[in-house]
């Protein structure tokens, strides 16, 4: 994309967060990559609601006269900082209402949809202390395990290879927030009964294994088919399918083969209709239990082979098994 259809772009995006009422006044800031040292940030003081071309600043993230531009907001480290440590083409930083309210009393997304579920996970909040954005790398923890973070008290920041990835994870934030509210003016004490179950712990294994060793692989399998709920919904939806997990970049590949929700075979490699595949660290916040695998696929951050929709009818078993994941120690 050239530089001025990048500038038609962020100014379209801006308009579109304004009408939607998720950037009002002048508030927020969007930003692009042009190239590798490059990109464009919207100025400070600007409404994103009726952006001009000019209000959109180049910026080289090497050159110290740029860095020194005073028309660069308050917020501009925070996006610096983002292009340096994580892989994103665009940052969309904007202060949705009905998030802003709710995560200013909790500190817990209550997704009841599965949309939501699968594109959002587990979202943090970071506390600030001040308006602005003073602490950008407590920021740039929470966006490396979900490319949508929420500043309590601020606003919400999301990531994307493209402007419609980002501004969708704050669509479905705003979104999943008014279901949660609207849920609760029906029944009070509205709970998920699929959260309750995930929630459900289990016995921890003491032996730590060497990450994506067999031994670590099968432990989780072994604890699997331990689990009654799994076994439960396993006949309920019937859960028989292969499905691989990859370790990118290595020969390391597992096959399980389910059958009624139960894990009758450990195969070596990846000879299945279904492959999640990562990279190293990828993987190690997944087996943390810092990173749901459906909303890392979701997300960019790992791939699949097969289609998400056909694995999704089996979210309930599959999601408690990825929570059985934390239970296996690894080193």
């Amino acid at each position: 994309m050239d530089e001025k259809t990048l500038k038609q772009e962020i100014i379209a995006v801006g308009k579109k967060l304004h009408q939607a009422g998720l950037a009002v006044a002048k508030s927020g800031n969007l930003s692009a990559k042009i190239d590798q040292n490059n990109i464009f940030i919207t100025a400070t003081g600007t409404s994103l609601g009726s952006l001009k071309e000019d209000e959109l600043i180049k910026v080289n993230l090497r050159d110290k006269n740029d860095l020194a531009n005073p028309r660069l907001s308050s917020e501009f480290p925070l996006h610096k900082l983002i292009y340096e440590n994580l892989d994103t083409q665009v940052v969309v930083h904007c202060h949705p209402p009905l998030a802003n309210g709710y995560f200013a009393v909790t500190s817990d997304l209550k997704a009841l949809i599965f949309e939501a579920k699968l594109s959002l996970g587990d979202v943090r909040v970071v506390e600030q202390e001040t308006p602005s954005i003073t602490k950008p790398e407590l920021v740039i923890e929470a966006l490396k395990n979900n490319n949508l973070a929420v500043i309590k008290n601020h606003g919400a920041v999301a990531l994307g290879k493209n402007f419609t990835e980002a501004v969708n994870l704050v669509e479905m934030l705003e979104e999943a927030i008014k279901v949660a509210s609207i849920a609760r003016l029906f029944h009070k004490e509205a709970l998920d009964e699929l959260d309750v179950a995930l929630k459900q712990e289990l016995t921890k294994n003491d032996t730590a294994y060497p990450m994506f060793s067999r031994e670590h692989i099968q432990a989780i399998v072994d604890l699997v088919n331990k689990d009654e709920f799994i076994s439960q919904k396993g006949k309920e939806l019937d859960l028989t399918v292969r499905l691989a997990v990859k370790l990118d970049n290595t020969d390391k590949a597992y096959t399980f083969n389910f059958e009624k929700g139960r894990i009758t075979k450990l195969d070596n490699g990846a000879d299945a209709p279904f492959i999640i595949s990562g990279q190293a660290n990828v993987w190690e916040q997944v087996f943390l239990g810092k990173l749901d695998s459906f909303v890392a696929v979701t997300q960019g951050k790992m791939k699949l082979q097969g289609q998400l929709g056909q694995l999704s009818k089996w979210y309930v078993p599959f999601t408690k098994l990825f929570g059985i994941f934390k239970q296996v120690r690894f080193r």
